[in-house]
């Protein structure tokens, strides 16, 4: 069988199971990827049974030394070869798993980046669409996940209650996450006087689509944080960061954060307390 139709056949099994498009859209930009060296690797189409293990350690390396990728692009293409493998060992595709005894890819520990409230502040300044203004507000305020965000629906978001009804978050768990004062005032007027994709079901939707894509929202706060003169990688998935980070700073209980961002681990939600040299310089003074 061609790697290519094992991967396809990959993929439509992970949508029979429900995974995000997010973790779709990763897996097929993978493996597209992964598919492209090995077809140039042999000068033509590849075999599944013909892709060695060694073929997948170059593949890495090659990924580290010649490309340079970070160790975050380099984890997700050696879980996506696993998950790949796996799927083709269990369906009787590959005689072998030869993705099983790839040595493990460690991840350096650092800290989070994440924005302060000025920097989100001169962010959202330099937003022009009002729709993606009033959302990274939004994503600042809730520490939603960009993909949760865009799957809300006008009954998920209780203006009355002040609460947002997360479905089927990540690892397919709800919860409801309270809407603080001011995103109150600003959601309430939104609903109420300038939402115009009426005939959508989607909180956050334009009328021409009656919904809103993820690359479009990402690139246009990308672009405000570059306007703003910020040095950061700025993405969605930062103010996600930027909000759990400011609730550490105003000593929040961890535990409430976890809860917060749907976290199934304390341990996740631990990544978050992370220092700055003024807090620390507060620390020390106080000798």
């Amino acid at each position: 069988m061609l790697f290519s139709e094992a991967a396809n056949k990959f993929l439509v099994y992970m949508a029979s199971i429900d995974r995000s498009p997010r973790t779709m859209d990763v897996y097929g930009r993978d493996l597209g990827y992964i598919r492209k060296y090995l077809e140039e690797r042999k000068n033509g189409p590849v075999y599944l049974e013909d892709v060695t293990q060694e073929a997948l350690e170059d593949f890495m390396r090659y990924a580290k030394e010649v490309k340079q990728y970070s160790p975050n692009t380099r984890s997700n293409y050696f879980y996506t070869l696993r998950a790949l493998y796996a799927f083709a060992y269990k369906k009787g595709l590959a005689e072998k798993n030869i993705a099983a005894s790839m040595d493990f890819m460690r991840m350096p520990k650092r800290e989070r980046i994440y924005l302060t409230a000025k920097e989100v502040e001169a962010v959202v300044d330099g937003i022009e669409s009002p729709l993606i203004k009033l959302m990274a507000i939004f994503l600042f305020n809730t520490g939603l996940r960009i993909s949760e965000c865009l799957n809300l629906t006008l009954g998920d978001v209780d203006l009355e209650k002040r609460t947002i009804h997360v479905r089927q978050g990540k690892g397919r768990k709800d919860r409801l996450v309270p809407i603080n004062n001011k995103l109150y005032e600003l959601l309430l007027d939104y609903r109420e006087n300038w939402r115009d994709a009426y005939g959508s079901e989607f909180f956050f939707a334009t009328r021409k689509t009656g919904s809103i894509s993820y690359s479009y929202v990402n690139a246009t706060i990308r672009n405000a944080a570059k306007k703003a003169g910020l040095k950061k990688p700025v993405s969605c998935h930062i103010l996600r960061h930027s909000f759990a980070s400011a609730l550490v700073k105003k000593n929040v209980n961890l535990v409430q954060i976890q809860k917060l961002l749907g976290h199934e681990s304390l341990a996740v939600t631990s990544i978050y307390t992370h220092t700055n040299m003024e807090a620390l310089s507060d620390a020390v003074n106080i000798l």
